[in-house]
């Protein structure tokens, strides 16, 4: 079986309007043939939710920089050890948000930080190019914080800060994010990777990514797929058998994903 882990924005969804029209020929084909298609993400669980109901999926999803694991309850009749939450079965490796917010306000002042916890819905909206009603999802947080710098020359020294505190700074497509030490995307991934193989078997593990923060997933798959950014530029990620999309965003999502589809099913099963 194949399982594809994907981010989100600037992979599946276009960087600069969230359109993931260029791949719904690569979803519809997905929906087809049962592929987990696993949602690996610095978005919001509610977020998630929202794009599997529109694209007419549900399956498990990796969200806030694999902050948290979220199995729908009964899914595939796996037997998954974790508790139940809102009708899931969730493995957390984040911490919450509470404890991120205590320390984001203590250092935001002096390294000159803001966070989606400090803005409007409003300013979440500018910033990112999304709906209103969408930013009020992106501001539901339940484990990490988005954030940007004026400061930029002082992340070093944050980062340090944050590590005494049980905490690291990653770099996603539009903001910094604070998030647990225990946590990353790869380290999600693996733990899913690992409840399906204990569950079905053998199984051929695909991750999509673009940015910093889609590295650990990369390096813990069978075959990494890099999206080249806006610019056509590549994030610097160095793997053996890394496939380099050919464009950016959705369509070079889609190109890829039928490719190794064909190639991974031959007949079409």
């Amino acid at each position: 079986m194949i399982v594809i882990f994907t981010d989100l924005d600037g992979s599946l969804l276009n960087h600069e309007d969230y359109s993931y029209s260029d791949a719904i020929e690569s979803l519809e084909k997905i929906k087809k043939l049962k592929i987990p298609l696993i949602f690996t993400t610095s978005k919001t669980r509610i977020e998630v939710e929202l794009l599997q109901k529109e694209i007419g999926i549900k399956e498990p999803f990796i969200v806030e920089n694999g902050a948290a694991i979220f199995f729908p309850l009964g899914y595939r009749n796996f037997r998954i050890d974790a508790p139940v939450k809102d009708n899931y079965q969730v493995i957390i490796l984040g911490e919450t948000y509470r404890k991120i917010r205590e320390f984001f306000n203590k250092v935001k002042n002096e390294f000159g930080l803001k966070g989606f916890g400090d803005m409007s819905v409003e300013e979440i909206a500018a910033l990112t190019d999304l709906p209103l009603e969408k930013a009020k999802l992106a501001k539901q947080r339940e484990f990490t914080e988005p954030f940007i710098t004026e400061k930029p020359q002082l992340l070093p020294q944050l980062e340090k800060l944050a590590e005494k505190n049980g905490l690291k700074i990653t770099k996603g497509g539009r903001f910094y994010h604070l998030i647990g030490k225990n946590q990353d995307k790869g380290k999600a991934v693996k733990i899913t990777s690992d409840i399906f193989k204990k569950n079905i078997g053998d199984i051929i593990t695909i991750g999509i990514g673009d940015s910093k923060n889609d590295i650990p997933m990369l390096e813990n798959v069978d075959i990494p797929v890099l999206i080249p950014k806006i610019n056509n530029e590549y994030e610097n990620v160095e793997l053996e058998n890394l496939i380099k999309a050919p464009y950016p965003g959705s369509k070079g999502w889609n190109a890829v994903v039928r490719r190794l589809i064909d190639e991974l099913t031959p007949d079409g099963s």
